[in-house]
């Protein structure tokens, strides 16, 4: 598979503006696109071949419950995975970590708000939270994100929440993103996501 890393300008804070983000992420550092699709939960020899978003979508209506589609690639130094259907990156993102690999997960949740991100290493979720809840955070050191959440200017020193009540989402989206962007130098294009015809993998996350 080519390797795309020519152009890390975009980032993902597009994201938040983007009316279309219908499907989860999954960033891989460390591990090649088809590990990544592997430990999402990769139906042995279940390849559908190179789809765009659009396919894929149509074949999530054609897969048992529980079952999603990723479409693979890689763009600035990570592997990603566009999750169509179940979001198996919500469920594994601890196993895409294991031996020694970072990953980060971001979770439209467009039915049930509010966007989620998380990030695993070395088989561990390290932090977890929703946009716009940043003062409720999981995993085994919540705080891993807290310096820069406060630099940022959306969290207070003692871990409140300092944006204005009245924020529209995007905007505030839009901040956390740019945090996220910054501290693992995550990049994206809207047409990988879009239109790019990738690498696809049915995937279980039962």
């Amino acid at each position: 598979m080519a390797d795309t890393t020519e152009d890390v300008a975009d980032g993902i804070r597009w994201l938040a503006d983007w009316d279309q983000w219908f499907a989860g992420l999954t960033f891989a550092r460390g591990i090649a696109p088809d590990e990544l699709a592997a430990r999402l939960g990769a139906l042995p020899g279940v390849h559908p071949g190179p789809l765009g978003a659009l396919d894929a979508w149509s074949m999530v209506t054609e897969t048992v419950d529980g079952d999603g589609v990723a479409r693979v690639g890689s763009w600035g130094g990570w592997s990603f995975a566009v999750e169509h259907g179940q979001p198996a990156g919500a469920e594994r993102l601890a196993e895409v970590s294991r031996g020694g690999a970072e990953a980060v997960h971001l979770d439209p949740q467009p039915d049930h708000p509010p966007k989620q991100f998380a990030y695993a290493r070395d088989g561990e979720l390290v932090c977890c939270f929703g946009l716009g809840e940043e003062c409720w955070r999981g995993g085994h050191r919540p705080d891993f994100l807290l310096p820069e959440l406060i630099a940022a200017g959306i969290l207070t020193p003692d871990g409140a929440c300092a944006r204005p009540a009245d924020e529209a989402d995007t905007d505030r989206d839009r901040h956390t993103l740019a945090v996220v962007e910054r501290r693992f130098g995550l990049s994206l294009p809207r047409h990988l996501i879009a239109d790019t015809p990738l690498p696809a993998y049915v995937t279980c996350t039962h």
